[in-house]
């Protein structure tokens, strides 16, 4: 788990095919690595990688074919800048939201202008994703913990201040630039639950008749 607060900007060394998926080395800049150890969970780009080799000055990893169906992987080049973020520690300070590191899918910048000091962003996510993305709700972008200020259908926007600006690579973003999303992980969890035994194929779920029955609706 990770809490979206990025911790440091690295770069995409080398990109290996590796028998219809890939093996890449992150190099991780002022990351320190001391206490990472194989196995361990790297958010990149907010992409949950587990570390498979540690060379020295940054890390290499494996990425299923999977992942690069449903990220931005795929489109990644040699020399680009990366967020990366460490797995919290049970002592790790909570300062953005839950975040899992399994991304939903892939958004698109539209726009981008200045006010005041901050940057605005309005990005498309996939139409799949827009019922989980609420005003002043969480969003994850690129693994950056964000709040949404405003949304239209499966279009939302972002107020980016400085200080994120400078540390994460939001300030690289222009219209066109494909970011990978991680929405509110209790939104997925709830629309789960309110399935109820429909989630399992079978007939159930909250419906008027479930929630007058327990006393929340008048009928």
């Amino acid at each position: 788990m990770f809490t979206g607060i990025i911790e440091a900007k690295g770069r995409v060394a080398r990109l290996e095919p590796k028998g219809g998926d890939l093996r890449l080395l992150i190099e991780t800049g002022d990351l320190p690595l001391a206490d990472v150890q194989l196995g361990d969970s790297i958010a990149t780009n907010g992409v949950c990688l587990t570390v498979v080799d540690l060379p020295g000055s940054g890390y290499w990893a494996d990425v299923s074919g999977e992942t690069l169906a449903y990220t931005t992987i795929g489109q990644w080049a040699t020399g680009q800048p990366v967020n990366l973020e460490k797995a919290l520690t049970p002592t790790t300070r909570l300062g953005g939201h839950i975040v899992s590191g399994h991304v939903d899918g892939v958004g698109e910048v539209v726009e981008r202008h200045g006010d005041a000091r901050s940057e605005r962003f309005r990005i498309k996510a996939p139409d799949n994703l827009a019922k989980y993305i609420a005003h002043k709700g969480s969003i994850t972008v690129d693994g950056t913990s964000l709040t949404v200020n405003k949304v239209e259908g499966a279009e939302f926007e972002l107020n980016i201040v400085p200080h994120t600006l400078k540390w994460t690579i939001m300030d690289s973003y222009q219209p066109g630039t494909r970011v990978n999303l991680e929405v509110d992980v209790l939104a997925r969890y709830l629309e789960r639950l309110l399935l109820g035994e429909k989630a399992a194929g079978t007939s159930g779920g909250v419906t008027l008749d479930f929630l007058a029955e327990h006393g929340f609706t008048g009928r």
